[in-house]
C-alpha cells in the first residue's frame, strides 16, 4: 500500500476561498494573488501588515517568521500563528490553511 501525503494551500480571503497547489519558495500572498483570492495587501514587502493572516494549519510547512514580521507583529501574535502573507514562504509540501485577518 502506498501512502500519498495530501498537499495543498487553502487560502481564505475576504469573500473567496480556494485550495491551490503549493509552490515551494512562494509566499502565501503570492499564492493568493496568482489565484485571484481577495487577499488584502498594499506593499508586498512586510511594511504595511495588510496581508496579515492566521495560519490555521501547516505552520511547519512555512519558513520561520522574518525580521519584518517580528517588527510588525507582536510576539503574542506570532505565538498564536499570525504571519504576514508576503513573508510566509512555503518551504515544504503539506496541508496549509491561511486566513487573511487584517487589523481593519
Amino acid at each position: 500500500m502506498k501512502f500519498v501525503i495530501a498537499s495543498s494551500v487553502q487560502l481564505m480571503g475576504r469573500t473567496v476561498t480556494k485550495s491551490v497547489e503549493p509552490k515551494l519558495g512562494v509566499s502565501i500572498l503570492q499564492h493568493a494573488i496568482a489565484h485571484n483570492v481577495d487577499w488584502q495587501h498594499m506593499c508586498t514587502r512586510g511594511t504595511c501588515a495588510r496581508c496579515r493572516c492566521i495560519i490555521e494549519e501547516g505552520a511547519e510547512h512555512l519558513e520561520e517568521p522574518t525580521k519584518a514580521e517580528h517588527a510588525r507583529l507582536d510576539p503574542e501574535e506570532i505565538e498564536e500563528g499570525y504571519r504576514l502573507g508576503c513573508q510566509a514562504i512555503v518551504k515544504s509540501s503539506g496541508q496549509i490553511t491561511a486566513r487573511n485577518k487584517t487589523y481593519f
